[in-house]
């Protein structure tokens, strides 16, 4: 069985493939290691081969592996790509680097109001439903750019970037073109686009960050 560092190594030799393919700078693209279900063993020789940017879907299950890891490695970053309730905006705070699902105006007035009280101010997205899909987090692609606005207006809060996840079952290349009209728009700097399956496209379509669990990893 091919180990976690192999596949890594792996899709770092791919991104950087995409990267060229697509005429961008080397390094342009930044991979977040997706570690959602796997323990502490399962992640610490993939840190061990160089990666330091990971990305879990619960704050609670991240409270109880990330902090250890972190004092273990000090330069560990370590994103929220899954929602977030508003309940658990005090953690999320504490505990990640940069927040990737910003998408409504409670989360937003919840996060505010954390970074004020614990003077610590984790990156920030706006997570955008591109798709549209009732059942999936996110702001309507219609309401995004003035939400952005909002969020730095009315929250103080510094947006840099916005994330998708397009439809499993349609070509993400529209979705990822959507996006990154819509980070024009809104003036951020990073687009959180593309996984497993297709993170070579997003690439195409001027990703800045990648979110890969399972080709590194393997299955859930």
């Amino acid at each position: 069985m091919t180990s976690a560092v192999e596949q890594f190594f792996t899709v770092k030799a791919k991104i950087a493939a995409a990267e060229r393919e697509a005429g961008r700078q080397a390094g342009a693209v930044t991979l977040v290691a997706v570690s959602k279900t796997f323990d502490a063993n399962d992640i610490r020789p993939v840190i061990e081969a160089g990666q330091r940017i990971f990305g879990e879907n619960r704050v609670q299950e991240a409270q109880g592996k990330w902090p250890a890891l972190k004092e273990a490695f000090p330069d560990i970053e370590l994103h929220l790509i899954g929602p977030l309730q508003s309940n658990k905006a005090k953690e999320a705070v504490a505990l990640f680097d940069v927040v990737e699902t910003v998408d409504r105006e409670k989360i937003a007035a919840e996060l505010a109001k954390e970074i004020a009280r614990q003077g610590r101010s984790p990156r920030l997205y706006v997570q955008v439903n591109t798709g549209s899909e009732p059942q999936k987090a996110g702001i309507e692609p219609r309401e995004a750019v003035a939400f952005v606005t909002r969020c730095r207006t009315v929250h103080g809060l510094a947006i840099e970037g916005l994330m998708c996840i397009p439809p499993a079952d349609e070509n993400p290349g529209p979705h990822f073109a959507l996006l990154e009209k819509l980070g024009v728009e809104a003036k951020v700097e990073k687009l959180s686009m593309g996984m497993s399956g297709d993170y070579e496209t997003a690439i195409a379509f001027g990703a800045t960050s990648v979110r890969i669990g399972s080709a590194i990893f393997g299955s859930r």
